[in-house]
């Protein structure tokens, strides 16, 4: 018998059965934020085991638990004694779909692109512990708390982790339940705005930043809300890592790190621990903000993973993926990828972590490979020189590591940026002008993406305006545009464009006297008009397209004020019609 079934009076069942129409749905507030809680044990006999999931009505299928037990303890080469923290992440398996589908949209369309919930991964935040016990058979306590969610909130989970686990280790009693709970109560994760989250006596005051926002926009700073009893604790970010501790030993190195990202080559991260793998994978996927790394990417990932197999063939070129991997096994798995960092345990040289060399492949031989980024690829574009003087003198000046991790995340940030600004002004120009927008004619197409058009571009509004950097720009797009990062941003900004294309048609036609139109017209030509301008509104619903909400009622209402100036039994087949058809909203 599970030792929480006794305590949990508020499990799934009794939750449904006192919801009622006033009140929100079982567990929606919670599954706004988190998918469940898992606790992943050591058994003798089975090896790592899930002995608690939490709450108990959801559903995980058998391979995400297999994947989630194995990837929730550190491997035996770490050693990892005393707390451990670190995240993965997994993909679902096929033929999920969430119960959030619907609550995602608003968020999704609020938050910035490397903000989004995702469709097909979950995100999993471990708290591990091993502590020697001497009531265990093997002399040890090993337990993990892990939290798993769809949002990509690294720090915020992180935090809720140090406040809830230490008390769970402690007492082992059902507190997850109440934490659940409380977890039940926070507000929705609204970004924009700044939350306050209580669990267990303490509240945690974060904001999640917004897509109206500049993504290294102004650090966060308390609003003047109530006076809150207990003072809140603050966190500045709810994703962002300090990324001068994960770059530390690699610094003078950020930017081929940088173009690795930005062009979704295969990179693996071998480290001591889970930790500094995932810290690392993070780390290097968020260096191309705002841009969206399109391919796959695992903080932690091992040879028991389901894509274990997929991503280790032979038979083909290694995948878009960066994945962060801890076991020494993996050295002769990889022998064949182009980009390994192998990191060591950080050393100090005078005021300065010792900077890994590049190296060549063929040195990536032995278990006991030496610390290096071991690469043939030459970077595009020169280094940052100024950056990393201005990095370095830092350290000497004992400048605080938030500081310096503000410093990088900024040039990166104007990195990505000035290489972004081109592509985004090339792809406005093949927007439709807006005078050929017509009621009365199909929306006008989107001109396709010509690579070659873009870079003759290039010299009157390339980087060069707004970056420092020399190099071969050029060549850096031309490989961008194989990368699956640049068929991801395509897309989606492509999608956008359409958008706004249907928007400014919708806006045309609601500005159009259409009654007047309809006055000299057959039936056939004016029920043809209504089917369209119904399916018109369905589709606005359906993509939710920024298009006035008055301004749809007001079509709304010239469809009806039409309808009712044809003869009644027409009238009354469109009626039947308009009943039959879902309704979008």
């Amino acid at each position: 018998m599970d030792p929480f079934d006794s305590c949990d009076s508020r499990d799934g069942a009794s939750k449904t059965a006192a919801a009622s129409p006033q009140t929100p749905e079982p567990w929606s507030r919670f599954s706004a934020w988190l998918e469940c809680v898992c606790v992943v044990t050591f058994d003798l006999e089975l090896g790592q085991a899930i002995e608690l999931v939490y709450p108990h009505d959801v559903k995980l299928t058998e391979k995400e638990k297999t994947n989630i037990c194995y990837l929730s303890f550190p491997d035996s080469y770490s050693g990892c004694l005393g707390d451990t923290q670190f995240s993965f992440r997994l993909r679902h398996s096929v033929g999920r779909r969430g119960s959030w589908f619907g609550q995602e949209d608003a968020y999704n369309r609020a938050a910035p692109v490397t903000l989004q919930k995702e469709h097909a991964h979950f995100h999993g935040y471990v708290y591990f512990r091993q502590v020697k016990d001497a009531s265990v058979k093997r002399g040890y306590f090993q337990k993990s708390l892990v939290v798993v969610s769809r949002l990509p909130f690294v720090e915020l989970f992180h935090s809720l982790l140090q406040v809830i686990a230490p008390e769970y280790f402690e007492k082992l009693e059902p507190c997850l339940e109440t934490v659940c709970n409380e977890i039940d109560q926070w507000p929705a994760p609204v970004p924009g705005q700044t939350l306050n989250l209580p669990v267990m006596g303490v509240v945690m005051q974060v904001k999640i930043p917004s897509n109206v926002e500049t993504p290294a926009g102004s650090p966060f700073k308390q609003t003047q809300q109530e006076n809150l009893l207990p003072a809140p604790m603050i966190l500045p970010s709810v994703h962002e890592l300090d990324l001068f501790k994960c770059f530390q030993s690699v610094l003078i190195h950020v930017q081929m790190l940088w173009e690795l990202m930005l062009l979704g080559e295969p990179v693996v991260v071998m480290a001591p621990s889970p930790t500094g793998s995932s810290e690392t994978v993070l780390a290097l996927v968020s260096s191309i903000v705002p841009l969206r790394y399109c391919g796959d990417y695992r903080p932690y990932f091992t040879i028991h993973d389901s894509e274990f197999k997929e991503y280790t063939t032979r038979t083909q070129a290694p995948p878009n993926v960066t994945l962060g991997v801890t076991n020494p096994f993996f050295i002769k798995t990889f022998q064949s990828w182009p980009h390994i960092i192998r990191l060591g345990d950080l050393k100090i040289s005078g005021d300065l972590p010792k900077q890994v060399k590049i190296k060549k492949l063929a040195k990536l031989k032995t278990l006991d490979t030496k610390p290096g980024i071991y690469t043939a690829y030459k970077t595009f574009l020169q280094k940052d020189k100024a950056l990393i003087k201005r990095i370095l003198k830092g350290i000497q000046k004992k400048r605080p590591s938030e500081v310096q991790s503000s410093i990088l995340r900024r040039h990166l940030l104007d990195q990505t940026q000035s290489f972004i600004f081109p592509l985004e002004q090339y792809l406005s120009s093949l927007m439709p002008p807006q005078r050929t927008v017509s009621p009365w004619k199909t929306p006008p197409q989107i001109r396709p993406f010509s690579q070659e058009d873009f870079i003759k571009t290039l010299d009157q509004g390339g980087p060069q305006l707004t970056s420092v950097l020399k190099g071969d720009w050029i060549g850096l797009y031309r490989r961008f545009f194989r990368s699956p990062n640049f068929d991801g941003w395509y897309r989606l900004r492509h999608r956008e464009m359409t958008q706004k294309v249907e928007c400014l048609h919708l806006e045309a036609i609601c500005s159009t006297d259409l009654l007047a139109w309809t006055r000299d017209k057959s039936e056939v030509e004016i029920v043809d008009l209504i089917l369209k301008l119904r399916e018109k509104l369905a589709k606005a619903r359906r993509h939710q397209l920024p298009v006035k909400e008055e301004q749809l009622e007001r079509l709304e209402q010239t469809i009806q004020t039409i309808i009712s100036s044809l003869p009644e039994d027409l009238q009354t087949v469109l009626h039947r019609q308009s009943q039959s058809e879902p309704h979008e909203h």
